[in-house]
């Protein structure tokens, strides 16, 4: 599963209106950051590579009881690039291989236990099958629908383990050839 864009986020939070980074980190977090949220440095790194590229403006600073607050606003051109990023569709994963293909066919070669690897790893999507249930029980619907994407996605990952599963002696032979 592809990780989501913390720039574009961040510039999308600007969107809405002018802000603050330590207020733009606050809202990432409670928006997406719910199992990563980001780290402090990596906003202002992100703010100031947007400002490089002119997506975003400061406004100015304000000083505090800390270090001066830096006020940002998105310019035209962030809008034009917010834009283009939320009406262009994600490619759906590209990758034909992942780790657990790859683990599957490293454990043929070497005459190990695939079976066991698919059990293994059968059981750890129904852990986090059970988890994401667990955090959708009274949640926002924000919370239910990102964990109903997570789940959907565990769903395909299990029909593959199970597929596989059934598929093992033959694709044990073709390995071997």
């Amino acid at each position: 599963m592809a990780t989501m864009d913390s720039s574009h986020a961040l510039l999308g939070l600007l969107g809405t209106g002018s802000g603050y980074g330590y207020d733009l980190k606050h809202d990432y977090d409670r928006h997406f950051g719910a199992e990563k949220p980001l780290a402090f440095g990596q906003v202002y790194a992100t703010l100031a590579r947007l400002m490089k590229h002119g997506f975003i403006a400061l406004l100015g600073d304000e000083a505090g009881g800390g270090p001066d607050r830096k006020r940002y606003e998105i310019t035209a051109t962030g809008r034009a690039e917010l834009e283009d990023w939320l009406f262009s569709a994600d490619t759906p994963s590209p990758a034909l291989q992942s780790n657990l293909f790859a683990k599957t066919i490293i454990a043929l070669l070497l005459e190990d236990d695939a079976a066991r690897l698919l059990d293994i790893q059968r059981a750890e999507h129904l852990e986090r099958m059970r988890e994401l249930t667990r955090r959708k029980l009274g949640a926002d619907l924000a919370t239910v629908l990102v964990c109903d994407h997570a789940l959907f996605h565990i769903e395909a990952d299990l029909r593959w383990i199970e597929l596989t599963s059934a598929r093992l002696g033959e694709l044990r032979a073709e390995v071997a050839r």
